[in-house]
Parts: C-alpha cells; sequence; structure tokens
C-alpha cells in the first residue's frame, strides 16, 4: 500500500518519512540517486514494518539548495520562509547573507533576517552596520537574544513553513531549543532511526510548531554556491536591480561595460549601492550560461 509523508530528516541516504496518521518511518530512495530534502512530500511504500522506500517525489512548491561547478547540496523544500540568522558574534559574512537572499528571491520565498545575541551591547553597532544595506532594501530584521527573547521569532512562523540557514555558531540551535523544548529528544530520535548518532548535527530536521507552522533546521553553511542560477535568475534575486532591468541599450548587456547600461548608470547615480553591484558581479562570474 502506498503512503504519502513528508520527509522530516535528512541524512545521505536515509530519511525519515512522517506519516498521515503521525507516525514515522525511516525510509531509503529507490535506485543510486539520492535527491531528497527535509520538506519534500514523497510516496512511499512499506518494504517491512520498521522500513520503507521513496517511490516518488511529489510535486515543490519551493527549492533552496546550493551549488557549485560538480555537485548541489539540497536544503530545504517547500518552504515558504527562509530565515538568516547572523549575530553580533561571531562576526557574519556579508556576501554569505547577500547569497542566500538570492537563492530565495529565485524561489519567491519571503526571508526574515534574525539578528541574535542583541544582548552583546558593545558588538550591536558593527553588527547594525553590516546589515544596513539589507535593511535598506526593505528585508526585516528582527533583533533578539535566543537565550531570553525567542518567543519574539514565533509571530514570524505562525502559519509558514520556515528554514533557518546560517553560518555555524549563530546560535540556531539555541533557538530551535527555544521554540522547539523537545528538540533534543526529537534529535536523538531522528538519530537512532537514521542510525547517524555520530552525525546528529549534520542532518536537517523538521519540528511541528503549534498553529500549522514547521520549522527546518539545516547544518551551519560556510559557503553557498549559486551555480544553478543564470544571470537573469541572479539579476531577479537583486530586488533593487528590477526597475531598470530590460532599460539597457543592449538586450543582452552584462551589466558590466556596455555603454548605455541602466544598472550601471543606477549604481552612478547612488540608486544601487556599489557593495551591491560588486556582489551582483562576483556571483554572475560563477553563475551557469543562459
Amino acid at each position: 500500500m502506498k503512503l504519502e509523508g513528508t520527509v522530516i530528516a535528512a541524512h545521505g541516504r536515509h530519511y525519515l518519512v512522517e506519516l498521515p496518521d503521525g507516525g514515522t518511518l525511516p525510509c531509503f530512495p529507490r535506485g543510486k540517486k539520492s535527491e531528497l530534502a527535509c520538506g519534500d512530500r514523497v510516496s512511499v511504500a512499506r518494504s517491512s514494518a520498521t522500513q520503507g522506500v521513496i517511490d516518488a517525489v511529489l510535486p515543490r512548491r519551493t527549492l533552496l539548495y546550493r551549488s557549485n561547478e560538480f555537485r548541489q547540496k539540497l536544503i530545504a523544500a517547500n518552504v515558504t520562509r527562509v530565515v538568516v540568522v547572523v549575530a553580533t558574534e561571531p562576526s557574519f559574512s556579508e556576501e554569505l547573507v547577500t547569497r542566500c537572499l538570492v537563492a530565495a528571491e529565485s524561489q519567491d520565498i519571503g526571508v526574515l533576517i534574525v539578528l541574535n545575541k542583541c544582548d552583546l551591547a558593545d558588538r550591536l553597532p558593527a553588527a547594525e552596520a553590516a546589515l544596513a544595506p539589507f535593511s535598506s532594501l526593505g528585508y526585516p530584521i528582527l533583533r533578539l537574544s535566543a537565550r531570553a527573547g525567542a518567543e519574539a521569532l514565533r509571530p514570524h512562523l505562525a502559519g509558514q513553513t520556515g528554514v533557518f540557514v546560517g553560518q555555524s555558531g549563530m546560535g540556531k540551535s539555541t533557538l530551535i531549543n527555544a521554540l522547539v523544548p523537545e528538540a533534543n529528544a526529537r534529535t536523538r530520535e531522528i538519530s537512532e532511526a537514521l542510525d547517524s548518532g555520530r552525525h546528529t548535527t549534520t542532518h536537517a530536521a523538521l519540528y511541528r510548531l503549534p498553529g500549522d507552522s514547521s520549522l527546518i533546521d539545516s547544518p551551519g553553511l560556510q559557503e553557498f554556491g549559486l551555480h544553478h542560477l543564470s544571470v537573469p535568475e541572479i539579476e531577479h534575486g537583486f530586488r533593487e536591480f528590477r526597475p531598470w532591468l530590460g532599460s539597457c541599450r543592449f538586450r543582452n548587456c552584462r551589466h558590466d561595460r556596455e555603454p548605455g547600461c541602466a544598472i550601471r548608470a543606477a549604481v552612478e547615480a547612488g540608486g544601487i549601492a556599489a557593495s551591491r553591484y560588486a556582489a551582483f558581479r562576483a556571483l554572475r562570474g560563477e553563475s551557469r550560461p543562459s
């Protein structure tokens, strides 16, 4: 008998699928390829009382993933909000934040930036300055301290399927534990089910929240390649570019040295920040052909 369920944990070729009755079933995919993500809706068949096989992935609404020239890494499927977690300490990479935002924009997923560890007052001004370019573009920024104020995040997740992304050390795990009191027990349960006890911090996991909400915790990132995006998709990912797209003299303008480039004119006029233009050029250089 075929069942439909949701992948709530993923580690290598091991997946934990939540079934309609609320139970879970460890599963493996058919074949050698394994391109599934936490949040995927799947069709499964029991191969035994305690194990199943994933027959198919149901159509996805969204898919967040990163890639380089050689491989891709799926992060989460069917999410409606990307929560980029940064902190006052340790310092965070503005480039990584930009890449997370471009990936989210390419899938038309809503974004929230969470600035954690705001109780470290002496570190706050530098962090605020680093986030100012994103704030000026309209990206919402929630300032909190996970150890005492994580509840401030809960309304932003209401009715959403969110995914935490960010560098290691930003406090994602502390936020998860504050929002999901049973998270540690759940992590142990997942590790046992996936036989991955040595890797409890390296798998993605989905947690249910009250009010038809879900939250996916992903492993810490040190890089976020976007090789899979074309130049037009990267352009779309920079929301401040959109008013000028299509206004360049040449239809295939690379926004580099071409005469009549509307994007470069906007940079020179102050309508686009020079730092964001530089970030775009860097991403364009690693993008796939259109």
